[in-house]
């Protein structure tokens, strides 16, 4: 039986990283200090709650943002300060926001 929660990175095998690549095409390792996690595109649910959670507080967007990608990894990236706050700064790369095109016909 497959373990539901992956609180290490070391955890993780490439099994799973190869699972994890079939069902999200994107995914992305994050890092700060040797503490790794892996975590996924945003997708438009995620940052729809995010962005209403965090109006009034900008540091629940990202946790909300981070938590709603987050795959597996070290825990400790999101509950230690020194390690949220870190990530936090990389998470806006996760939003894949392609150039649009609008032509008048």
């Amino acid at each position: 039986m497959q373990k539901t929660t992956i609180e290490t990175f070391a955890e993780i095998t490439p099994e799973q990283i190869a699972e994890w690549k079939e069902k999200y095409e994107d995914i992305y390792k994050l890092g700060c200090d040797g503490k790794f996690c892996i975590v996924k595109s945003v997708d438009r649910k995620t940052l729809s709650y995010s962005s209403s959670v965090g109006t009034k507080d900008p540091m629940k967007f990202n946790e909300m943002l981070l938590k709603g990608c987050w795959l597996g990894g070290d825990i400790e990236i999101q509950t230690v300060d020194k390690y949220f706050i870190s990530v936090g700064q990389k998470l806006a790369e996760l939003l894949q926001i392609k150039e649009a095109t609008l032509e008048k016909l």
